[in-house]
């Protein structure tokens, strides 16, 4: 047996999962078909990708940006703000220091972003190098304090309801579907959290007819201190509709 100190590049998530301990989490899940997203994606431009993480993000922002209730975060036990921007925030899996870490990045205003400025801005962070872009400086000095230092420092960046938008996002996706994950159930720090399985081919119900269908696994987390299921289970609904209706016109446009 060897046992050394957690590595420098994983200290902010053991602040970021310290910063949740207060949540009240409660967890929801639904499939979803996905054959409109895969029919709009197959019909963009050769050499331009959508990926299923910026589909979630633009629909989810216009849900949430109909349920400001669910648009919200909440300080202590009396204190919540709701946003008048949907944030979302969404995870990376990279490399930093030479070790496999988790990061996320906060895209504002989503609500009024059109789905391939979504897309552009996804993969600014996907090929941008953590170790010095400027979006990660404040991880990387996380990682840099002790223990003590540390929590200070990420609670007074993201305890702040005037901040938390911009530090945590006022929504979160985080994805799992490069590998044959059925069921994903995440925390994100914020109110709600979308977590996403692998899209597959699997049996799905279309005008009455079994179908084999692209069918993505879609959970929802939410903090039942911030609302209660009814409103959530509406939140997960709408993204569902929104996603297996995408046409990419209208209010959903490209």
């Amino acid at each position: 047996m060897r046992i050394s100190p957690v590595a420098r590049e994983r200290r902010h998530t053991l602040a970021f999962l310290d910063g949740i301990r207060s949540f009240a989490p409660v967890f929801l899940g639904t499939s979803v078909d996905m054959g409109n997203v895969r029919e709009h994606r197959a019909g963009q431009p050769s050499g331009r990708r959508i990926s299923t993480v910026t589909y979630v993000l633009h629909v989810a922002a216009r849900v949430l940006a109909a349920h400001p209730e669910a648009n919200a975060a909440l300080r202590g036990r009396s204190r919540v703000a709701r946003y008048d921007g949907v944030h979302g925030k969404f995870t990376l899996d990279r490399t930093l220091g030479g070790r496999r870490v988790v990061l996320s990045a906060v895209l504002p205003d989503l609500e009024r972003a059109g789905l391939g400025e979504i897309q552009e801005r996804v993969d600014h962070f996907r090929d941008g190098d953590p170790a010095t872009m400027p979006e990660f400086a404040g991880v990387r000095a996380l990682q840099r304090l002790p223990g003590p230092l540390r929590t200070l420092a990420y609670r007074a960046a993201t305890r702040p309801l005037r901040r938390r938008a911009s530090t945590t996002g006022t929504f979160a996706v985080s994805s799992l579907g490069h590998r044959p994950v059925e069921a994903f159930h995440s925390i994100g720090g914020t109110t709600i959290t979308l977590g996403l399985g692998a899209t597959a081919d699997r049996p799905a119900v279309r005008d009455g007819r079994v179908v084999v269908a692209p069918v993505l696994p879609l959970s929802l987390t939410f903090d039942h201190r911030v609302i209660d299921g009814a409103e959530a289970a509406d939140v997960l609904a709408e993204i569902k509709e929104g996603l297996e209706s995408f046409k990419g016109s209208g209010v959903q446009g490209a």
